[in-house]
């Protein structure tokens, strides 16, 4: 049967100000850190910019304090700089920049960017497709208990690309994204379970249940 394509890149804010609007003296008490180098204002700057809170929704000045946080290394805000360039949102949309930044997220160990880095590697944009290079940084983020980066790692091992092709494998990450919501995860790991035989799918359940078990021991 057929099987669902790979999700697309996740377009949305890695994080946010935690729900909360600002008041204008919060926001120019901010300005004036961010001006000075406080790389957590500069952050919060850049989403108050994107999202509207607290001051008009502005993508180009959402852009400019996303640069100077990520320029200082913050892995969020090199993220959000990949969002909007992947996007074009504040600057004209170019995949080799995003890639650019996602990269410097995903070496920090942000769960998000490491999808959207395999994302950009699975369909060779921004970069030359390269599924060994998709399937790593879904592991990563997989790892992390990132469902979309489970959901597409399950597709990786379901479709043999990236990885030689293993269903019991394939099932576990579904069975694991699929235990979180993920809508696709839970359409492929019925697919995937008509091609399996009952010990297989037990097989895949044990190493769900083990996967489990391992990380929360962490």
């Amino acid at each position: 049967m057929m099987k669902l394509l790979l999700p697309l890149v996740l377009l949305f804010t890695s994080l946010t100000c935690f729900g909360m609007t600002f008041t204008p003296e919060q926001i120019n008490r901010h300005r004036e850190l961010a001006k000075q180098g406080h790389v957590a204002s500069q952050f919060l700057l850049g989403v108050s910019y994107d999202n509207g809170e607290g001051v008009p929704e502005d993508d180009t000045e959402a852009v400019k304090w996303y640069r100077k946080a990520a320029e200082q290394g913050n892995a969020s805000a090199q993220y959000n700089l990949g969002l909007m360039y992947d996007a074009g949102e504040g600057v004209p949309e170019d995949d080799t920049e995003a890639v650019k930044w996602y990269r410097k997220a995903a070496e920090q160990g942000q769960a998000s960017a490491q999808v959207n880095l395999g994302s950009m590697y699975a369909k060779g944009e921004g970069a030359p497709k390269d599924y060994t290079e998709a399937f790593k940084w879904y592991r990563k983020a997989a790892e992390q208990g990132l469902a979309s980066a489970q959901s597409n790692l399950g597709f990786m091992y379901d479709a043999g690309e990236g990885v030689p092709e293993d269903n019991v494998v394939g099932y576990m990450w579904y069975n694991l994204a699929a235990a979180q919501g993920n809508e696709g995860a839970k359409t492929n790991k019925g697919i995937i379970s008509e091609e399996m035989t009952k010990e297989q799918i037990a097989e895949a359940q044990k190493l769900s249940r083990e996967w489990l078990a391992n990380s929360r021991s962490k």
